[in-house]
């Protein structure tokens, strides 16, 4: 079974994730739920394929698990934000309890 490959107009992993690294237009990255300055109203980004866009968003995959296998563009959404935004709170790190 080959990986899934993004569905345009999703742009969940553009929103969803915490992103640590410098983005062009966020230099300090930017907190999850917070939708990438590189994300266009058709929610594509503008800087894919250009090497300033940061290793965290090049290297991450579509998948069934992450993306689901739904036809709509909508559902996908959906189930894309839920399976990163439970991703996102399961690796944060809670500082003050360190």
């Amino acid at each position: 079974m080959s990986e899934p490959s993004c569905r345009p107009g999703c742009g969940a992993c553009c929103i969803a994730p915490s992103i640590s690294s410098p983005i062009p237009g966020m230099p300090n990255g930017k907190p999850a739920n917070t939708r990438c300055i590189q994300l266009d109203a058709q929610n594509r980004c503008t800087i894919f394929g250009d090497a300033r866009r940061p290793l965290v968003c090049s290297s991450l995959r579509a998948s069934v698990e992450m993306c689901g296998n739904d036809e709509s563009v909508e559902q996908t959404r959906v189930h894309a934000m839920r399976f990163l935004s439970t991703l996102e709170t399961q690796t944060s790190q809670d500082v003050t309890s360190n």
